[in-house]
């Protein structure tokens, strides 16, 4: 089995800030990704049957959407999920060879392709679902924080981000380091109370979700035409009565 790295005096904590209050569903995080990674560190990302009646593969982000509350306090939670990127992940602990590994430098869980032999211990151990199946070369995928991309040096900085973040239009997903209380990542977390998905398990998840906000029901036109209605019946019976 594969021990857990100790982490560097002032290493980073690299991770995701997921804002559930703009997330509009879209899924361009996770066509983003898709096509990123195809050509990219983790590639390729088959899909099979793409045309057929039960198509698959992989994908690194997947999306739900759910219906919560009820009448006009409802609304749609759109869900994206992806590795979690753990400070105790049992997916690199179960491990037999040594495939699935945590960085020491930036917390990021990675998988050596070249040790994976494909028993899906990690993707039991993994509460998340965020371990993918290439069933084409017998290996283990998952996410890896576009490392390809963060630390591109002939890429402006300010694109030296996953593709999932690059491209959310609704800039409803944060990338940053977690043990920097100045980040942008942080500060989120900070002022919005950033959720860890299952924190009873002792995982640790990197990666935050935002919850949404409280929606603010405005009041419907039918009921301010009454109010005033009401408001001109009192002044004409006041009126009236002098």
């Amino acid at each position: 089995m594969t021990s857990l790295p100790t982490p560097d005096p002032g290493a980073k904590k690299l991770g995701l800030v997921i804002d559930l209050d703009t997330c509009v569903g879209c899924h361009a995080c996770a066509v983003n990704c898709k096509e990123w990674n195809t050509g990219g560190h983790a590639a390729p990302l088959p899909d099979y049957d793409p045309y057929g009646k039960e198509p698959d593969g992989v994908w690194f982000n997947r999306i739900h959407s759910y219906e919560a509350g009820c009448g006009e306090a409802s609304r749609t939670v759109n869900f994206p999920r992806s590795c979690l990127h753990c400070e105790n992940p049992q997916c690199v602990t179960v491990c037999p060879t040594g495939a699935s590994y945590k960085r020491v430098e930036d917390g990021i869980v990675l998988v050596d392709m070249d040790k994976c032999i494909g028993c899906k211990l990690c993707s039991w151990a993994c509460p998340y679902g965020a371990r993918e199946f290439d069933e084409l070369a017998g290996v283990m995928k998952k996410c890896t924080l576009c490392i390809d991309r963060i630390y591109n040096e002939t890429l402006p900085e300010e694109e030296r981000e996953p593709a999932c973040v690059a491209t959310c239009p609704s800039r409803a997903r944060h990338f940053g380091d977690f043990n920097d209380p100045e980040s942008k990542v942080s500060k989120l977390v900070a002022q919005r109370g950033g959720v860890e998905l299952m924190p009873e398990l002792g995982y640790k998840p990197v990666n935050r979700y935002l919850p949404p906000r409280q929606a603010q029901i405005p009041t419907a036109p039918r009921e301010r035409a009454a109010e005033g209605g009401n408001k001109l019946l009192r002044l004409l019976d006041k009126v009236l009565s002098r």
